[in-house]
């Protein structure tokens, strides 16, 4: 089966709130025009595309129709998609060329999460039987899960803070981010809970923004780009829904996905933490030791485009090495409650 490598990636900018519609058309069309122009690929050329949103998000169902409208009437397109993360529908797309059925695809995710309120949006994704109908909300279910871990003594206040000052400084290069600076670690601390033991800080702001990816297979690459960034390995699992079934301050599905791939001489590791102390369970999970470079970008602390914030962690990381900063690359993409469902990809410079 071919290899498949990223040649092109670009990201709307990370906002609080747009006023365009939610199908993100008006989020789309720029981005998609920048990776053709990256790539010197068009419309005629894309086998396959594939995109990942949110009908609960859009308020609509079927909303991802409406976003073809960002690609256009002609020619016919092949089109796929996933309710969940963008980075979900690469994964898809990935498999397509593995096939040999195309050798070239298009990934896409969007999210305006200003359209709703977004805390109680995502309750929607709790067991529909036992925890939904109480209505717990996002955040709190991650307050619960960082103050297990605090309980527990794996992690403190001030190393949640820190993992927020590192990602606001990261960030300030960044031109999708949402939010930046050069917070001081105590200052931090000093911030009021927004939902004990979490501050704002902690949590990733509501955001709506929009990322897109371009896949070829290796051969196709070498055309389109200098240094393509081959996707070495790619896998997902899955925990329980159940919150009561799993112990909160591991995520298995992270561990196990990352035992099947081959992670030594990773230097930078892009992980979709929604909050502070997620990051820290992910570097557990993952092995990840100080002379790896954790999330560059500032990561969704500073921008949380949903269902699509987990397919900029994949473009962020292979954006390292189309630019020749980095050989080897890892991505994370997470989806669900407390960090249910993980996917994780390796990448390498051809």
């Amino acid at each position: 089966m071919p290899d498949v490598a990223v040649v092109g990636f670009a990201q709307a900018p990370n906002v609080r709130e747009t006023p365009g519609t939610t199908n993100g058309v008006e989020m789309l069309v720029p981005i998609f025009a920048e990776v053709f122009a990256a790539t010197g690929l068009s419309k005629r050329d894309i086998g396959f595309w594939c995109s990942g949103s949110s009908d609960y998000l859009a308020g609509r169902a079927f909303s991802f129709i409406a976003a073809v409208d960002a690609i256009g009437a002609f020619p016919p397109i092949h089109e796929s998609h996933v309710e969940m993360d963008a980075a979900w529908a690469l994964y898809e797309a990935w498999l397509k060329i593995r096939m040999g059925e195309v050798d070239t695809a298009l990934v896409y995710g969007f999210g305006k999460s200003s359209a709703g309120t977004l805390r109680r949006v995502l309750a929607l994704q709790l067991d529909p039987y036992v925890v939904a109908p109480l209505w717990p909300d996002s955040v709190s279910i991650a307050g619960i899960q960082a103050r297990l871990g605090l309980d527990a003594g794996l992690w403190s206040e001030k190393d949640l803070a820190e993992v927020a000052a590192r990602s606001r400084a990261d960030a300030v290069a960044n031109p999708a981010a949402q939010r930046s600076g050069t917070p001081d670690v105590a200052e931090l601390l000093d911030a009021p809970y927004v939902a004990d033991p979490l501050r704002a800080h902690d949590i990733a702001p509501v955001t709506d923004g929009a990322s897109v990816i371009v896949l070829a297979s290796a051969e196709r690459a070498k055309d389109l780009t200098e240094r393509p960034a081959i996707l070495t390995g790619i896998e997902h699992r899955v925990d329980s829904p159940v919150l009561g079934a799993r112990d909160l301050t591991r995520s298995p599905s992270t561990e196990a996905a990352a035992a099947a791939l081959d992670l030594d001489g990773v230097e930078v590791a892009e992980l979709h933490s929604p909050f502070t102390h997620q990051e820290l369970i992910l570097r557990s999970a993952l092995g990840l030791g100080d002379g790896v470079r954790i999330t560059p970008s500032g990561g969704a602390l500073t921008g949380n485009p949903m269902f699509a914030a987990g397919l900029a962690r994949v473009g962020e990381a292979a954006q390292r090495i189309l630019s020749g900063e980095a050989r080897k690359t890892l991505a994370h993409a997470t989806s669900g409650p407390a960090l249910q469902q993980n996917l994780v990809a390796t990448m390498e410079a051809m």
